[in-house]
């Protein structure tokens, strides 16, 4: 059984093309070729975990993923994220590796997720980018989207103006431009594409705040206790992507949407059936489009098994 290291996860990830795996990913499970559980949460005092499993139908692997999201962490100096990923072979069932990789292969698999919705679904220009947060996910974010946009201008927002101060100076060292803004009103002001990463449980965006022509990843929503966008942004949209209708039903933006009877289920298409050429996305400029990432357990199998493929391989 193989067991890889961190520093060896991302020795493999800086080597791999991860947005076709993460596209033919959400292929397969619109498509219904996935196992995908309901996910098993934990909800801790100052903490959450996340117990995400499945399998691609025909696949070598089925694979079990812990993930962790403790916010008060940095300020003790501790990541915010944490996890490992067991990777089994179908056929069997026998174990085949541990991915101890810290929650770095979710942050990352999420992030392309991102990416793959922002290709999609973003206006043909963008200007600047948005960015709510300064954590792991605001800057994964961008590093997935840099080869997507020639801009490197962001505007960003956060609660806590000395992590802002912080994130600007990294990103800088990256070729980003970064402005902060006083409010979140003040990055969608200004931003065409804007990725909210937050564990925020009250609206941080309203229908008022958000321009034509505006796309919007919402990755912080992760549990029905969070929120970052308000049920009236999903009501103004034009286009609505989930990653997956079933987990978007109790969880996510679009499930406190829905419950507050500002959105039909009817409205809401898959990610994988945009992809597949089989529902729209953007069809004009001047849409506003969301997409709802939840994090589905395909991308954790599509990531996992690349790793553990070159491995393998090497």
């Amino acid at each position: 059984m193989l067991i890889v290291d961190r520093s060896r996860i991302e020795e493999i990830l800086a080597g791999l093309d991860l947005l076709p795996l993460i596209e033919d990913a959400f292929r397969g499970y619109s498509a219904g070729r996935a196992i995908v559980p309901p996910v098993g949460e934990l909800l801790l005092e100052r903490g959450e975990v996340h117990i995400k499993y499945g399998a691609i139908v025909g696949d070598d692997y089925y694979v079990i993923k812990v993930a962790s999201g403790f916010y008060e962490n940095p300020s003790l100096g501790l990541a915010s994220s944490n996890g490992l990923m067991l990777v089994f072979r179908q056929a069997t069932g026998e174990p085949e590796a541990v991915l101890l990789d810290e929650g770095h292969l979710t942050d990352v698999r999420t992030a392309a997720a991102g990416a793959v919705a922002a290709r999609l679904l973003a206006p043909p220009k963008v200007e600047r980018i948005g960015v709510l947060g300064t954590g792991v996910q605001a800057r994964l974010q961008l590093a997935q989207l840099a080869p997507l946009f020639e801009t490197r201008q962001v505007v960003a927002w956060s609660r806590n103006r000395e992590r802002l101060d912080e994130y600007r100076s990294a990103l800088a060292e990256d070729g980003w431009d970064v402005v902060a803004a006083e409010s979140p009103a003040g990055v969608a002001a200004v931003a065409q594409l804007i990725v909210t990463t937050t564990p925020s449980t009250e609206p941080l965006l309203h229908a008022a705040d958000i321009r034509p022509g505006t796309h919007i990843t919402t990755i912080g929503s992760d549990t029905i206790e969070k929120q970052e966008l308000g049920a009236d942004v999903l009501a103004l949209a034009d286009v609505v992507v989930a990653d997956s209708l079933e987990q978007c039903r109790t969880r996510g933006e679009i499930a406190r949407a829905a419950a507050e009877g500002a959105i039909d289920f009817a409205r809401v298409v898959e990610l994988g059936l945009v992809l597949a050429g089989e529902a729209a996305g953007r069809t004009s400029a001047d849409q506003i489009s969301v997409f709802d990432s939840t994090g589905v357990a395909v991308q954790d199998i599509a990531i996992a098994t690349a790793v553990v493929e070159a491995v393998t391989a090497s």
